[in-house]
């Protein structure tokens, strides 16, 4: 049955080129965004997943900017404790020199005292933005110095647990700047200063090392944060990134539909006159 007032043919092309338009749409989106999920209209569960990974990639690239600088603050301190290492050692060699009668006892003792001065110089100087791991406090009230170095989601929850790395002073300061070494008079009291300095320098070379670790646990903790905020990043992309290859020949194939759709509608709006041809 043929009517003016209905037209199933056009409907059903109106409603087909609609789709395609529709679809058109979202493969131009596509093409200028870069995502196949640009928002959460596009797809609700990815899209969430998606800003929960975001989230921790952004936070795991702040992570590794504050470890990087707490690494440096180690750093500088493990520095000074090797300096502090070698003055106790040129100390010792004064000390040794010392133990014998034919020694310049006070010219040695000057010496060693003005390494003494130095080695305070340093304990006092070595610090970075504030902290300084030789003193006995590195942070205001603090015996220790404290970074975040990950944030652990655990089952897809919302809250995290934060895992802070702790270097604790070496409190050269009281160990080392406040011990008091013998003065040098005579041979006795050479060998007796001889002691003490080894001492310290046992306690100089242990606060080394223990500073060394602690540079390369930070310095390992900020290589492996940065690979995973790299991968996190790798993630985000699988999931909402749009494969280009595949939209552009989609792109093509609909912009061929809706050529056909519009020809598809034009026929079926021209059916209603051929009615026309029974009233002649």
């Amino acid at each position: 049955m043929s009517s003016i007032l209905t037209n199933n043919s056009a409907l059903v092309a109106l409603q087909t080129l609609k789709g395609i338009n529709s679809n058109l749409a979202k493969a131009q989106s596509e093409i200028s965004t870069g995502k196949s999920v640009a928002n959460a209209q596009d797809n609700a569960a990815i899209w969430a997943i998606s800003k929960v990974m975001e989230t921790d990639q952004s936070a795991f690239k702040a992570i590794q900017s504050n470890l990087n600088v707490a690494g440096a603050t180690v750093a500088t301190a493990r520095v000074g404790a090797e300096q502090i290492a070698d003055l106790l050692n040129e100390m010792k060699d004064l000390a040794v020199s010392a133990n014998s009668d034919t020694a310049d006892f006070t010219k040695i003792q000057t010496d060693i005292a003005a390494k003494k001065e130095q080695i305070t110089s340093i304990i006092q100087g070595t610090q970075m933005n504030g902290v300084n791991l030789l003193k006995t406090n590195p942070v205001a009230g603090q015996t220790s110095f404290s970074v975040l170095g990950s944030l652990d989601r655990t089952n897809g929850t919302v809250a995290t647990t934060a895992n802070a790395i702790t270097v604790d002073s070496v409190d050269f300061e009281a160990d080392i700047e406040g011990a008091t070494v013998t003065a040098i008079t005579d041979r006795t009291t050479a060998a007796t200063a001889l002691g003490e300095i080894e001492a310290l320098i046992d306690i100089a070379v242990v606060g080394a090392a223990e500073l060394g670790s602690s540079g390369k646990r930070i310095s390992d903790q900020s290589n492996f944060v940065g690979k995973l905020a790299d991968s996190l990043k790798s993630g985000i992309g699988s999931l909402v990134d749009a494969d280009m290859e595949e939209t552009s020949a989609r792109l093509q194939a609909l912009q061929t539909q809706q050529q056909l759709g519009v020809q598809a509608l034009s026929i079926a709006n021209q059916a209603p006159s051929a009615i026309l041809s029974l009233f002649r």
